[in-house]
């Protein structure tokens, strides 16, 4: 087969559990600005401007994230050839096969494009060279073989699984042939390692052919390979989404695609990467890549640190501060706090574990709650009632939905608003106010050109989100469905 193309595949589907309490379930760390003004999704998308003739990116995420990744591209002008949904959860595997079934259908005849797989959450500080050892990838790859991007090491980190490299594929080129990949080692192990000159961290980053890729699928995991094919056949478009089937890729074993190809296939080929890379993958490692005080101190928002020394802080809300202190992790968010030792960093992951089996929702959501038309904060709450920030963004509207156990006061804060309910449709303008009824049919709308933030009192016996009966709906989502029984005793809402 003739390769005409080099199609970048995004991938969003991660949690980032050992950045919490910042990065959470439902906007975990690659939609969050963490390192500069634009989150590290956005910093991966606007990264392929440096590489030639690279198609526009196919976009696998979670269905949870999808209004999100796509405001999100939009606004650093990049539009995806496709956006995935995955409705379930299965590493990377399968989701980098869902992404070759697409590349294939919409490659012309007989083109194999070759497939540049990102994950969407890592920094690269040198763009130039990054694109240097990409392009090489991508000429191993259109020779037929499997071309993974191997950090060069900067110290003997044992968080990482490596690839130990062998000799060289030919003139020209800095590839190696890959002769083994190792799971995280011990610090011995890792020095060993360092010293020897031959092994390289395991970026995550890939390039191959899709027919390649799937070729490989299908003789060391078949049952993934057609669980997804069908998933694929059986999607259906959604707004600007492709929407997996669900019930077939749910039928696809949960693997990483290192495991069921990457250390499966003989001629795999590791390209150098010295490019200043960082997977963001504890509160320590993005301490590495800020600005740091004459004492080592990183500190983002609203923090005074006094007497302290190599600590990380941060607050976007309310004052911290921060005496005395060494070697601490300090992360403020409205609902929950950080407090941990910088070695120890890597063990939040088990704070987010212990939250998942408490049945709490800190480790899902924050308060603040992102939607397609905007977000809302839930500041304050209690027996009976809630008070929320709503801001819809110009030109777009909520749903046409009704409340069974609540009722609702809206107080306009600034922008316009036009409100429909129970049939009737008016304007309020900033100081004026309406009130919803419970069960009535209403609809909150944005017609101008600048945010509307609107204050909402609820109040009622069950005040959470999962009580939203829709009749339109201009996002195309349905109905939220109820975790417990209204009758249960409340839970936090996000």
């Amino acid at each position: 087969m003739v390769i005409r193309s080099m199609v970048p595949v995004i991938l969003s589907g991660g949690a980032g559990s050992r950045l919490w309490p910042l990065s959470r379930e439902l906007r975990p760390k690659q939609l969050i600005a963490l390192t500069d003004e634009h989150t590290l999704l956005q910093g991966t998308a606007r990264r392929l401007a440096s590489l030639d003739a690279a198609r526009p990116p196919i976009v696998v995420c979670n269905e949870a994230h999808r209004f999100m990744v796509a405001e999100q591209l939009e606004a650093v002008g990049v539009t995806p050839t496709a956006i995935l949904l995955e409705p379930a959860a299965r590493n990377t595997a399968p989701a980098i096969a869902a992404a070759a079934f697409e590349a294939i259908a919409r490659s012309d005849g007989g083109d194999d494009p070759v497939l540049l797989v990102l994950p969407s959450d890592h920094v690269v500080r040198d763009e130039a060279r990054f694109a240097g050892a990409v392009r090489q990838a991508v000429t191993e790859a259109a020779k037929g073989r499997i071309a993974l991007l191997g950090v060069v090491p900067a110290w003997a980190e044992t968080g990482y699984g490596y690839i130990m490299a062998g000799e060289a594929v030919g003139e020209g080129s800095e590839a190696r042939l890959v002769e083994r990949f190792a799971e995280k080692p011990n610090a011995e192990d890792a020095a060993s390692w360092l010293q020897a000159g031959n092994c390289y961290w395991n970026s995550g980053m890939f390039a191959f052919t899709a027919h390649r890729y799937l070729r490989e699928l299908g003789i060391h995991a078949g049952s993934i390979r057609l669980a997804v094919e069908k998933s694929h056949e059986r999607a259906l478009p959604d707004l600007e989404f492709l929407r997996l089937d669900a019930e077939c890729f749910a039928a696809s074993p949960a693997v990483s695609v290192d495991y069921a190809v990457m250390e499966r296939v003989s001629d795999a080929v590791v390209v150098p990467l010295d490019a200043g890379w960082s997977d963001v993958g504890s509160w320590s490692s993005l301490s590495e890549l800020s600005t740091e005080d004459e004492a080592g101190n990183v500190v983002h928002g609203n923090a005074i640190l006094e007497g302290a020394r190599n600590s990380y802080v941060r607050s976007d809300k309310r004052l911290v501060a921060a005496v005395g202190v060494d070697d601490l992790v300090i992360v403020d968010t409205p609902d929950a706090l950080l407090v941990a030792e910088k070695k120890a960093s890597q063990d939040v992951k088990k704070v987010v574990e212990r939250l998942e089996g408490g049945n709490r929702e800190e480790h899902r959501t924050h308060r603040k709650v992102y939607r397609p038309w905007g977000n809302y904060d839930s500041v304050h709450g209690g027996d009976g009632f809630k008070i929320k920030h709503i801001v819809v963004h110009p030109g777009q509207r909520l749903s046409l939905q009704a409340h069974r156990h609540r009722a609702e006061h809206w107080v306009v804060v600034r922008g316009e608003a036009r409100v429909t309910r129970d049939g009737e449709t008016f304007t309020l303008l900033a100081n004026q106010s309406t009130f919803i009824p419970k069960g009535v049919k209403h609809r909150l709308e944005n017609p101008g050109t600048s945010p509307l933030e609107i204050i909402e009192v609820q109040t009622g016996s069950y005040l959470e989100e999962d009580d939203i009966e829709r009749f339109e709906d201009a996002y195309g989502r349905a109905d939220p469905r109820p975790r417990r029984p209204v009758s249960d005793s409340p839970r936090r809402s996000g």
